[in-house]
């Protein structure tokens, strides 16, 4: 039953719940989102049109494939900033990042270098089936350091999805969950599954639009619309808004 609402749209006026979106690439030409400042531009510009004031773009590090930095995104997002005073569009973005669990972002906790949301949040990311062998320590350190983790996707990791206790073992460690929208319209049944799971055990922090394209919002914008966002909200505290 809870399955077979997702596709059904709410019988209410839609009004977007959410004022911030804290997962997307949106600066352009150093991951695998945006590619130009034009492209860039028109995915915000939809953010816009559905509500959203504030966006907390989160570019890829990942030491092997994006090697960026505080200086390569800082200057890309100042980029944006400029194009949309010219444009006149009234949102607020601002950049953190999205973290690969590796030796180098060990090395940034341990340096305190790490772009964040909230001043103390840290997105991350792990590989899809495997699990680090130190993610364990690399929780410990963000918490010790004074930083609060929030694992991007957790519906996507095959090596969590045997038991939702694995999911329930990382949340009490104080890792928080932020799930996308998008992972809901996915034509893998075990993730969408295991995002409608997580939603249903009240383990979701934050939604977020992990928009790489403009189709990307376009989900979003369904799941907006969606039975089984009213159900997140009702079941999740959400910490979208702030």
């Amino acid at each position: 039953m809870f399955f077979s609402s997702l596709f059904k749209k709410s019988s209410a006026t839609t009004i977007n719940p959410f004022k911030v979106d804290i997962h997307s690439h949106l600066l352009p030409g150093i991951d695998d989102g945006a590619q130009t400042l034009k492209e860039s531009i028109a995915l915000i510009k939809q953010f816009h049109l559905l509500g959203y004031s504030k966006l907390i773009t989160t570019p890829h590090i990942i030491s092997d494939y994006y090697p960026n930095t505080r200086e390569i995104i800082t200057e890309k997002l100042d980029i944006v900033k400029k194009a949309l005073e010219e444009e006149e569009i009234n949102i607020s973005i601002e950049a953190g990042a999205e973290y690969y669990v590796d030796m180098s972002f060990f090395n940034l906790i341990e340096d305190r270098n790490l772009l964040t949301f909230m001043k103390h949040y840290v997105l991350f990311e792990t590989n899809y089936t495997s699990k680090p062998i130190i993610l364990e320590e690399i929780i410990r350190n963000l918490l010790q350091k004074g930083y609060i983790p929030v694992l991007a996707h957790p519906e996507r990791y095959s090596y969590l999805h045997y038991d939702i206790r694995a999911y329930k073992h990382l949340k009490a460690q104080g890792v928080l969950f932020q799930i996308n929208a998008r992972s809901l319209y996915n034509n893998s049944k075990p993730t969408s599954n295991m995002a409608l799971q997580l939603i249903k055990h009240g383990l979701v922090d934050f939604i977020g639009s992990d928009a790489h394209r403009m189709r990307d919002i376009r989900r979003l914008e369904s799941f907006l619309k969606s039975r089984t966002c009213q159900k997140m909200i009702k079941l999740n505290n959400i910490k979208n808004n702030f």
